[in-house]
């Protein structure tokens, strides 16, 4: 796929989507680095749900901390993996005190280093929580890199890698959103809505769905 053809998609993408977020209800770093630690393998809806509850008393490192494991555990318990969850959150508001005053780091690397959290969670944080502009992978991003052409590649970090080349720059903050509410909505895993999608002339894909 050529550069003329990446902007145009970006471009219609914008357009379709004004408002690129993210869905997970949050109000400050810590509260989306929980949420987004929550989420791996769960829907943002189901850990909204969670998070509703639990930030309604617990929505710092301290307070999270004081539940100990089993309360927090009441929380999060309708989350897929929530045990393994519970013991990373634990962990990580742990290092957040100690480490960093309670406060979430704005470096790649610190946030790697707290528990539960890789490179597609530290990505989050950087783009969603702090504005920077990189693109987190997650697997409607890179659904959607490799069905359209826009950066194909057979691991997460190949498909970072080329969106961070090609992405033009006036939408490299907000591509991370457009990609993964694209792939959500409308290039969905099975039977993507390709007559309905506004990038359907541009994309590469060779099955496109007819209705």
């Amino acid at each position: 796929m050529n550069q003329k053809k990446r902007q145009a998609i970006f471009d219609r993408l914008a357009v379709a989507i004004p408002e690129p977020a993210t869905e997970l209800n949050y109000s400050t770093p810590f509260e989306l680095l929980i949420a987004v630690v929550l989420s791996a393998q769960a829907t943002d809806k189901g850990v909204n749900k969670a998070t509703e509850k639990l930030f309604a008393v617990a929505h710092t490192p301290q307070s999270i901390l004081a539940l100990g494991l089993e309360g927090l555990k009441e929380y999060v318990k309708t989350i897929n993996l929530y045990k393994t969850k519970a013991a990373n959150i634990l962990s990580l508001c742990r290092q957040l005190l100690d480490k960093h005053g309670g406060e979430v780091p704005e470096s790649r690397e610190e946030l790697e280093a707290l528990a539960g959290v890789g490179r597609k969670t530290a990505n989050v944080i950087l783009n969603t929580a702090f504005g920077h502009s990189i693109i987190a992978v997650d697997t409607h991003v890179f659904r959607v890199s490799n069905r359209t052409g826009i950066a194909p590649g057979k691991t997460v970090l190949e498909v970072e890698r080329k969106l961070d080349k090609c992405v033009p720059k006036k939408h490299k903050k907000y591509a991370h959103h457009l990609l993964i509410l694209h792939g959500r909505y409308t290039c969905i895993a099975r039977n993507p809505r390709c007559p309905d999608c506004v990038i359907e002339d541009l994309c590469e894909y060779d099955q496109k769905s007819q209705g």
